[in-house]
């Protein structure tokens, strides 16, 4: 027992890497928040210039949708910072991982939103119209305020996810938490920052699920 409290919870190694832990908490809570941010107005967006029906831009948006909602988070995160200098297209370890990681939730976003859309009856396009709203009024007053309030919760959820995947970023030399977890581990010889590293994301993320479960009760349609 006192060899693995030693291997994994050694208290004198966990106080000399906890400021760099603390320290990547930052970054990720910075990286995760531009992520939610961009990726679901970028899905948002992106659903509605859908409802336009213009076939050329739905077939992109579509595509767009499809490509990245089915290549892996991490293959995404690497072309944009491995390939894209091969075409003169440099950026840095952050930009990277939150362009990437945006593009991600923003293809997921697109669909739940345009899901959502389409889940309004048509009684409720139609009531708009004998009111004399226009398409953009009907849109913004009447479908997308109850289209909004069945995603919320699925959207809710997606952004939890992507916010986990920000540990992605430690391949691209991001400072966050398990870059420095990692880093502590290297220096140390011993996996007790790893375990560090484990508890920041607990500190973190578990009020995230626990604010997404309450996201679920409450704009969950009554029966």
């Amino acid at each position: 027992m006192s060899g693995l409290v030693d291997t994994f919870f050694n208290l004198a190694i966990m106080r000399q890497y906890l400021p760099k832990v603390i320290e990547g908490m930052g970054v990720t809570v910075v990286l995760a928040l531009a992520v939610v941010a961009s990726g679901l107005l970028l899905g948002a967006v992106l659903a509605l210039l859908r409802t336009l029906r213009l076939k050329p831009l739905n077939a992109l948006i579509v595509i767009f949708a499809d490509v990245f909602r089915a290549v892996p988070a991490l293959v995404i995160l690497i072309i944009i910072y491995f390939a894209l200098p091969t075409v003169g297209l440099r950026l840095s370890g952050f930009i990277s991982a939150w362009l990437g990681l945006s593009l991600v939730l923003a293809a997921f976003a697109e669909e739940i939103v345009w899901a959502g859309i389409l889940s309004v009856p048509r009684g409720q396009w139609e009531a708009a119209r004998a009111t004399g709203l226009d398409f953009s009024q009907g849109m913004r007053h009447v479908v997308l305020p109850q289209a909004l309030r069945l995603t919320v919760a699925p959207l809710t959820n997606r952004a939890i996810v992507i916010t986990k995947n920000t540990a992605l970023a430690s391949v691209l030399a991001v400072g966050e938490i398990l870059y420095q977890a990692q880093a502590g581990y290297s220096f140390s010889y011993n996996p007790s920052p790893l375990t560090l590293g484990a508890i920041a994301y607990l500190i973190l993320f578990i009020p995230l699920v626990w604010f997404g479960r309450w996201v679920e009760g409450r704009f969950a349609w009554k029966r």
